[in-house]
């Protein structure tokens, strides 16, 4: 997070617009838990998940992963975006195997193009819903999201990423319209362990509640593939209480925005001072000629 002050650019997003509204709320404690349910329908994508990923070893390590990723490119200038992805991107060379369908065997690999857009789709939809449902409002609005969000899809060799809603939601639909999502034994077994990760104490409970939440936020259409049913209990309500809490002690920082803003910063401070600079030696002499002119007619 400190070298998010670093670099010599802007990066890829701008302060206040709409990724970095929705990745600075607290809708995005649960909009992780319903990505990575989402992303495990794809038979493809889970596959890959139950031969490669420590989740079970070392589940906040595997998040902490995920979570760099997504800060670098963030709010990261477009070199620490470049190099994350690069770093992300080798990782995935090494994620390749069969799966088992109905057909027969078919292969699968981290780098095939339907898989990265699946990854992207799900992840796109999950923090963009869960902002709907707990966060402020975007500027631009859903729409604005998914455009800039796109820029991510694009880092991660996403061919075509999309950039409205309704376009998100279609191609999210052909997945199920084509068949190519499934509730397996694979599947289950990341239902479960989501369900009950074991935290301890006080985020034990806090989590139980982000997962129903999840659930809870989910169209419908996934959740029942899934097999998971809408808690009776007032969980939305829950959830704005959690993430409320979460708010208060995040908002002490320094947050990833508060050093990506301080490069925004050193940045703003360097085009004043050159501005500064070439502004003096325009100022005309008592000859009338100005300090540039001067200094072009010495040399």
């Amino acid at each position: 997070m400190r070298a998010l002050a670093e670099g010599n650019d802007g990066g890829y997003f701008a302060d206040g617009g709409a990724v970095w509204t929705v990745h600075a709320g607290t809708a995005t404690f649960v909009a992780g838990i319903r990505a990575l349910l989402i992303q495990a329908l794809h038979p493809g994508a889970m596959a890959g998940v139950h031969d490669f990923s420590r989740y079970r070893e070392d589940p906040v390590g595997r998040l902490t992963g995920t979570v760099r990723w997504i800060i670098c490119v963030t709010y990261g200038s477009t070199e620490q975006a470049h190099a994350e992805t690069a770093r992300v991107s080798r990782l995935h060379q090494k994620v390749a195997g069969t799966y088992s369908t109905d057909a027969g065997p078919r292969t699968y690999s981290a780098s095939d193009a339907s898989l990265l857009e699946w990854v992207h789709l799900a992840f796109t939809e999950a923090f963009l819903g869960a902002h709907q449902r707990w966060g402020d409002p975007i500027p631009g609005g859903a729409d604005a999201y998914v455009r800039e969000w796109a820029q991510a899809g694009r880092l991660m060799r996403v061919s075509n990423p999309p950039e409205t809603e309704a376009d998100l939601r279609s191609r999210m639909d052909a997945y199920l319209d084509r068949g190519e999502l499934l509730h397996d034994a694979r599947v289950t077994e990341v239902v479960q362990f989501l369900r009950d990760v074991p935290f301890t104490g006080s985020m034990r409970i806090a989590y139980r509640v982000l997962f129903a939440a999840a659930v809870a936020s989910l169209p419908r259409q996934y959740r029942k593939l899934l097999g998971l049913r809408r808690t009776p209990l007032p969980v939305i309500t829950a959830t704005r209480i959690v993430l409320a809490i979460s708010a208060q002690v995040l908002g002490s920082g320094p947050r990833a925005q508060d050093f990506a803003r301080q490069r925004h910063e050193r940045l703003r401070n360097t085009v004043n001072a050159v501005s500064a600079a070439r502004n003096e030696s325009a100022i005309p002499s008592p000859a009338g000629e100005t300090s540039q002119q001067r200094w072009n007619g010495d040399v």
